[in-house]
């Protein structure tokens, strides 16, 4: 992971794909939402969706994983060239989470997240808050995802 000082605001990152079965949209729907809509295609097919589809949490918690997946990538990375790593800290939170068309059983979804600011905490010094703006889109391009979230990185030791 890169240090705080070392990340720009406006920057991009595509941080992976995932593509949604239905077996896994199902099993998901199981164990943490099983609405009709995410459990049966029947049901689905009657429902304001139409189709089955994903529940949102199961395409946030595919975020998670793509962005734990994603910074352990560029940690082993900065290792292997010699370079210090960043820690990170805890998450204080998110907001405007939001779904706005859903992710049907075959979508392949493309997860990135962009720096929307950053500033060095005075109550932690050597520390920094990071927050950014995390999507996914469809293979049409729409957003199906989308939802500000923050954490506490380090500062370049002095």
């Amino acid at each position: 992971m890169r240090f705080l000082d070392e990340v720009r605001v406006g920057e991009r990152t595509v941080i992976g794909s995932h593509t949604f079965t239905a077996v896994a949209i199902k099993a998901f729907a199981a164990r943490f939402d099983p609405q009709p809509f995410h459990l049966d295609e029947a049901a689905a097919a009657r429902s304001h969706f139409g189709a089955l589809c994903a529940s949102g949490w199961h395409t946030a918690a595919v975020w998670m994983r793509l962005i734990v997946d994603h910074r352990r990538a560029e940690s082993e990375a900065r290792r292997a060239r010699g370079e210090p790593v960043a820690r990170t800290g805890v998450s204080p939170g998110f907001r405007d989470l939001k779904w706005p068309r859903p992710v049907y059983a075959g979508d392949t979804i493309t997860y990135a997240t962009e720096v929307i600011a950053t500033r060095p905490l005075r109550s932690r010094p050597g520390w920094g808050l990071m927050v950014s703006r995390n999507t996914g889109t469809n293979p049409a391009g729409e957003l199906v995802l989308s939802f500000e979230g923050a954490v506490f990185l380090e500062m370049t030791p002095a």
